[in-house]
């Protein structure tokens, strides 16, 4: 078994291709676990990177505002609708052959929609920012504190461009 995303659409506002969403999601958990292999951190243990990329999976949900805004408050206690939700399950491997799901990512695809507009890229890079964010706070990536932030926002750069992801203008 190889690590995996299981990705269910909950929305219906915006088409959205499958095919694409699928290679595109197993892609940047790929790169996500290359990265930390290359650039270790204390958060993540070299054993657990190669452990999740051989059986790991993320559930992935595709949401409207509505409903990433009733989890937001539900879960956060903050009242308005949020671009991406994190819900880490666990990083403590279960005894083999038991699946290991690591967590749960929620992603508002309207929010991805109007941020890509309003940043001036496209939705694949948004929403490949998105999920890339998403899965470094299951990982135990933070940015509350300045240096948290300095090294999750360096190595969301550093996936994002390894996978084919920059900020750049359409």
């Amino acid at each position: 078994m190889t690590a995996k995303v299981i990705l269910l659409n909950k929305q219906r506002r915006h088409r959205l291709d499958t095919k694409w969403l699928e290679s595109n999601t197993d892609k940047l958990f790929g790169q996500v676990l290359d990265n930390l292999k290359k650039y270790p951190s204390p958060l993540v243990k070299k054993k657990l990177i190669a452990e999740l990329k051989e059986r790991g999976t993320l559930s992935l949900a595709l949401v409207s505002n509505a409903q990433i805004k009733k989890l937001n408050k539900q879960w956060m206690s903050k009242d308005y609708a949020t671009d991406v939700l994190s819900f880490p399950l666990s990083l403590e491997a279960p005894p083999e052959p038991l699946p290991w799901e690591i967590g749960e990512l929620v992603i508002s695809v309207e929010k991805a929609w109007s941020q890509a507009q309003e940043f001036g890229h496209s939705f694949e890079r948004e929403f490949a920012f998105l999920f890339v964010h998403g899965f470094l706070h299951i990982l135990g990536f933070d940015h509350m504190e300045p240096e948290e932030e300095k090294e999750m926002f360096g190595r969301q750069k550093q996936i994002l461009l390894a996978a084919g992801f920059p900020r750049t203008k359409c």
